[in-house]
């Protein structure tokens, strides 16, 4: 797209993953962008556990990004090591990386996002502006309305707000929806040295077992960190349902205990260990497939355009989403004419997935080996 006096004004909102990479890819190719995020500053939560980006989408992404090298450098391809239990804790299935394995390589969500952070042009994120609305005509401009009472106008804007996107309001009713299936999130610190047990059970990599009805996934991260989800087919208030609040570390410990009484003292050692409190975080996927009428002003990439089970591929999709429509705004004449291309690359790829995933949520539960087991490999 060239600069000219009418070069468009587009407008971002979102700065995880998925919109950076947007961000990252329209300024390699000289556009001008914007991104919108509530937050107040890039450090001011916790972002989140460990991602593997892999080579068919997310490291496409990277590579378009000129970011490729510096990821495989901070990445922990021995991240890749993975192990199938029972709840006994008898290894089922336990897969080692090879020499130079980069297929799907580990790496923190704060330092993904730190990485595309200090990638872009300084000032490109505007901290604490929290979205209302997006309002004006079909077709552009948009108005951005946020919390502090400041309005932007835009030319395009891109939702990349995730699961609840505001921006998605702007061209679909559709809503997520309960999956049926609860993560609880449990954290273990500096593992080596005070959980020397559960880090030799999670190794380099992951570990995760499941009886049908319940599971335990944990996850080594950087730092000598592993983070562990309590899985549970379960109502979304399962623990108002007990009586207990999400501050009673105690008694929703005691709760699982109780429901994990058949595993073994080993994996129960993944409940009762933890630091700090648990988080809740029910699973929610939006409607199979999601559609919505095409707005030439307004288009949506990852959980904001197809929230689906955490199966391994969201923000990998998200980052290929965010590659293609940078390129696409990058290549074509208007911005409605990268909206078209985008969209009809984009819907497609996520309806086929989303339909693969239709229900995956439970298959979190299963007591079957991960696909892969039987070829050996990823």
């Amino acid at each position: 797209m060239n600069s000219t006096p009418t070069t468009p004004r587009i407008a971002i909102v979102g700065a995880g993953p998925g919109g950076l990479t947007c961000a990252r890819v329209l300024q390699r190719h000289g556009v001008t962008v914007t991104v919108h995020d509530r937050e107040s500053g890039p450090d001011v939560r916790d972002q989140g556990g460990s991602l593997d980006l892999h080579e068919d989408n997310g490291q496409i992404a990277l590579r378009e990004a000129g970011l490729l090298d510096a990821f495989l450098r901070a990445s922990r391809p021995e991240g890749q090591e993975m192990r199938q239990l029972d709840p006994a804790g008898t290894v089922l299935f336990h897969h080692r990386p090879e020499e130079g394995e980069r297929f799907k390589p580990e790496i923190d969500r704060g330092h993904l996002r730190d990485l595309l952070l200090d990638s872009l042009q300084p000032g490109t994120v505007r901290w604490g502006r929290t979205l209302i609305s997006v309002d004006g005509p079909r077709g552009g401009p948009r108005r951005l309305r946020f919390a502090d009472g400041t309005t932007v106008e835009a030319d395009l804007v891109i939702g990349a707000d995730g699961a609840w996107s505001k921006v998605r309001r702007a061209v679909s009713d559709a809503v997520p929806e309960y999956t049926g299936v609860s993560f609880l999130e449990a954290w273990f610190d500096d593992v080596d040295r005070r959980h020397p047990e559960i880090a030799a059970l999670v190794g380099q990599g992951s570990a995760a077992g499941a009886d049908g009805e319940r599971g335990l996934f944990a996850q080594r991260n950087g730092g000598d960190h592993i983070r562990v989800y309590v899985i549970q087919k379960a109502a979304a208030d399962w623990i108002t349902d007990a009586g207990l609040t999400a501050q009673d570390t105690e008694g929703i410990r005691a709760l699982l205990l109780k429901r994990f009484q058949a595993w073994s003292p080993a994996l129960r050692r993944l409940i009762t260990d933890n630091d700090g409190p648990y988080v809740h975080r029910p699973l929610h996927a939006l409607p199979v497939p999601h559609v919505w009428r095409q707005d030439p002003a307004v288009t949506l990439l990852g959980d904001a355009a197809h929230l689906m089970p955490p199966l391994g591929v969201g923000v990998n999709l998200a980052m290929l989403d965010a590659c293609e429509l940078a390129l696409a705004v990058a290549r074509t004449d208007t911005v409605a004419e990268a909206v078209r291309v985008y969209e009809q690359t984009m819907i497609p790829r996520a309806h086929e997935t989303q339909r693969l995933l239709d229900g995956g949520a439970e298959d979190l539960l299963s007591t079957e080996l991960p696909d892969f087991a039987a070829a050996d490999g990823p």
